[in-house]
């Protein structure tokens, strides 16, 4: 049986109420440090904060010690960010999915780096995505699966290198054991046509980002 971390980072969050209906009761809930402030806004007790603390306030301590979230404190100065301990801390608990809400946003360095830590090895047999309640967005190693509507927006970005054997159905202009290339834009804003896409890729890391046209 599959078991589900959700990572609350720091940063924003586009649709708070899309976010809350991905939540399941069996979900494993984890605060990496400032993104407590979400899981409170929403009334939910995260199993755990993790990281330095620095941008947590005494009420939210307060409010964690009094929830029963246990504070797991690290020192300012380490070489890892809050998110990578948080996700090394999911793997311990025998997390298998992992889906990272307030990722994205705020800062650029952190945003990208938040992107970067889920190409590390370690993750790769992880189902890992990031969600704002309007953009979903993944790393794909073979053949990945796109849920959504008519009309969606879909983007298929090659990291770092060209992705080679890329083939897509349900998409409006498809590509067919096709190569993308990192300095080329072939692959952004594709249109989904039905309720569900797939694509597959022969060799190469592809970032595909999921844009909601229609929110619920």
């Amino acid at each position: 049986m599959k078991k589900r971390a959700i990572l609350f980072v720091n940063g924003s969050i586009a649709n708070l109420q899309q976010v809350r209906q991905f939540i399941h009761p069996e979900d494993l809930l984890l605060a990496v440090d400032g993104g407590t402030r979400h899981l409170r806004s929403m009334g939910l007790v995260p199993s755990a904060i993790l990281g330095d603390l620095d941008s947590l306030t005494m009420e939210d301590r307060n409010w964690a010690a009094t929830a029963g979230s246990r504070l797991i404190e690290y020192p300012r100065d380490k070489n890892e960010t809050d998110l990578e301990l948080t996700l090394t801390y999911a793997l311990a608990q025998g997390s298998t999915e992992i889906l990272l809400v307030g990722a994205l946003g705020g800062r650029l360095d952190q945003a990208l780096g938040n992107l970067a830590l889920l190409t590390d090895l370690r993750f790769s047999e992880l189902e890992a995505r990031l969600d704002d309640g309007m953009e979903e967005a993944w790393f794909a190693r073979s053949n990945s699966v796109i849920q959504g509507q008519p009309g969606d927006i879909v983007s298929l970005l090659p990291w770092g290198e060209p992705v080679t054997g890329v083939s897509t159905e349900g998409l409006r202009w498809s590509l067919h054991s096709e190569t993308l290339y990192p300095e080329k834009t072939r692959g952004i804003s594709n249109e989904m046509l039905d309720q569900s896409a797939h694509v597959s890729i022969q060799s190469g890391l592809l970032f595909i980002v999921h844009r909601r046209e229609h929110q619920s």
